[in-house]
């Protein structure tokens, strides 16, 4: 039989992307976590939902897990004749934090966990391409299939992503809003064409932020400064870039977390930070994930 018998439970990090100037570049997996549990059945599909998004997503071949779950089954040349989802989450959905990233992570990598030798025939490097085929872009799937911190991009050959270390003592804290921005609004307002002058700014930027985390952290200010696209999503997120500035200005860390309007800072103890959640957000101080979707032994 090419399916395993009994559920099996995938555990997958949310992300936060951009970090300021690696626009759709840089991510980072963060200890904040979504479980899937799949179950092959003799027929049908049933999705069962708990947590963020519950009243919000399908319950049907259209729910981004299960079709992230039908392409893995589909590169591995097999299809079960009726499935079982269970999802737990806990990453807010459009809010800057990965949510449909680690949807289409936890689906491959639960897929393939429910095929016998899955894992072999479809391995992290071919997951997380297929992942970032679905998703459009590599900046979010690859920090949450590999965890830690990542360089990610496209070029003639493909898709690609390389992880850099990130050194010890280095935390967040995560400021959330109570309503969201998707991602295609927040896309839409960036300009087609940026002056040479911003674009070699934020490759400075960038690139002292990969040395700022691997063991400079008294850089991380500097390294988070972005040039190209945080200032043009202020009309769809004027609270969150008015606390990244307020934050920047007392020499804290910060930046809009992905396409927001989640704002991220860099910090070594979260409890000062937790006291200045603006009124009506909430907040978590999170640990960087070393771990990238997995199954729960």
């Amino acid at each position: 039989m090419p399916f395993v018998t009994g559920p099996v439970t995938v555990q997958v990090p949310a992300t936060s992307a951009n970090l300021g100037p690696g626009f759709d570049s840089l991510g980072l997996a963060l200890a904040l976590h979504d479980a899937l549990t799949g179950e092959v059945l003799a027929t049908g599909l049933e999705v069962v939902v708990s947590g963020a998004g519950a009243d919000e997503v399908p319950r049907d071949e259209s729910h981004l897990v299960v079709r992230a779950m039908r392409a893995a089954f589909a590169a591995l040349g097999e299809q079960p004749p009726g499935l079982r989802l269970t999802c737990e989450n806990v990453i807010p959905h459009a809010r800057g934090l990965g949510s449909s990233s680690a949807a289409i992570v936890g689906g491959i990598v639960l897929a393939r966990a429910l095929v016998a030798d899955g894992a072999g025939r479809l391995d992290d490097d071919a997951a997380f391409r297929l992942a970032a085929e679905i998703e459009g872009h590599p900046d979010n799937v690859a920090p949450a299939l590999y965890g830690g911190f990542t360089i990610s991009g496209r070029d003639d050959a493909g898709f690609y992503s390389v992880g850099s270390p990130v050194a010890a003592g280095i935390r967040t804290v995560v400021f959330v809003p109570p309503t969201g921005v998707e991602t295609k609004v927040a896309r839409g307002l960036l300009p087609e064409t940026v002056s040479h002058r911003d674009a070699a700014a934020d490759a400075g930027r960038a690139a002292l932020l990969v040395a700022a985390l691997a063991g400079q952290p008294a850089q991380l200010l500097r390294a988070t400064g972005d040039y190209l696209h945080q200032e043009h999503r202020r009309p769809a997120m004027p609270e969150s870039l008015a606390l990244v500035d307020t934050l920047r200005a007392d020499g804290v860390p910060a930046v809009v977390s992905g396409a927001g309007p989640t704002v991220l800072a860099f910090c070594e103890d979260a409890e000062p930070l937790l006291a200045r959640t603006p009124p009506g957000w909430f907040a978590w101080g999170l640990d960087i994930e070393p771990s990238g979707a997995h199954v729960v032994e």
